[in-house]
């Protein structure tokens, strides 16, 4: 008896009856030599998946789109200038007067004075990447300078959300201690004033400034913003009939923004220069400002002294507020 397999491994096969009746059949041949092995199409498969395994882990690590190295975010850089008045602050029961007799007169409201340029892309940032770091800008903007709540001197965390990670403990430190350092005074961050001296007398705050955005490096984008915005308070606890006056603030930031940065909506705010009045010079503006209010003259006496031998310390700084920029009434 022969298994199947043997039979099918002979070299030499019988002929069939049907055949062998045909002229000139021989009664046996030879079969052809069996092909061992693979296929040529199990091959080709296998070579594919070879490739297709090769080009991964080669991908995995030479990725074109590999996260750049977090580089250290430097501390953010403040500076914040009282502008004491040369006479009495000037005011009027009826805010809107004051607006109309200011150089604010023809200021936007609001969040429509911080306005956004024409941009495009740069060299290594997409349209929608600058234009990201643009409106992220302007949120920050808006949530440290127009927010209310955060004008009154409480909340602070819709302008905490917004910063990169790495600046919250230079962030939280100036709120838990504050200090006219140049590094730690919350007036940097954001304005607010002191509570318990002045309130909005009109929660329409004039505003209007500029927002460039510039590639600085292939991973780094930078903004700078420049805006004046002009606030209407009045005495805290006061009824309507109370006089208003005007406070204004220039208002300098530069930002800084790398991919992660656009990615998760946050931003590095790198420099902030504040010039605020009117104000009293003698008075620390690092954690409120206290506006002087209507009627009232700057108290005597220059801004605290400068220790030349304090290697961290930041001068005492202090301008005077021009009649020009005044209301006229």
């Amino acid at each position: 008896m022969f298994d199947e397999s043997f039979v099918r491994a002979a070299r030499l096969q019988e002929s069939s009856a049907r055949e062998r009746m045909s002229d000139h059949a021989p009664a046996v041949r030879r079969r052809p030599p069996l092909r061992r092995g693979l296929s040529r199409q199990a091959i080709i498969l296998v070579l594919l998946i070879a490739v297709a395994f090769g080009t991964a882990i080669y991908m995995g690590v030479r990725h074109p789109y590999q996260k750049p190295v977090a580089q250290p975010t430097e501390p953010l850089r403040m500076t914040v200038i009282p502008l004491s008045p040369q006479s009495d602050v000037p005011g009027a029961v009826d805010p809107e007067k004051l607006f109309e007799s200011s150089p604010a007169a023809q200021f936007r409201v609001g969040a429509d004075g911080v306005t956004l340029p024409a941009f495009r892309r740069t060299a290594h940032f997409s349209d929608s990447q600058v234009g990201t770091a643009l409106t992220t800008a302007k949120d920050y903007l808006v949530k440290s300078a127009l927010d209310p709540d955060v004008l009154t001197g409480g909340a602070v965390r819709s302008v905490r959300v917004l910063l990169n990670p790495r600046q919250l403990d230079q962030f939280d430190q100036s709120f838990d201690h504050p200090a006219p350092d140049g590094r730690h005074a919350p007036t940097g961050w954001l304005i607010r004033f002191d509570p318990t001296r002045a309130e909005l007398a009109d929660h329409k705050i004039r505003v209007q400034g500029t927002l460039e955005a510039t590639e600085t490096d292939s991973d780094t984008l930078e903004v700078t913003a420049d805006h004046t915005l002009v606030y209407a308070l009045k005495p805290t606890g006061s009824d309507d009939r109370a006089k208003a006056s005007l406070f204004t603030v220039r208002r300098e930031l530069q930002f800084r923004f790398d991919r992660d940065d656009l990615r998760m909506h946050q931003t590095q705010l790198m420099a902030a220069s504040v010039q605020a009045g009117p104000l009293s010079c003698s008075e620390d503006a690092a954690n409120h400002l206290r506006p002087l209010l209507a009627g009232q003259t700057a108290k005597s006496g220059g801004p605290a002294g400068t220790d030349p031998y304090a290697t961290d310390g930041a001068t005492a700084l202090c301008g005077s507020l021009a009649q020009s920029a005044q209301p006229k009434v």
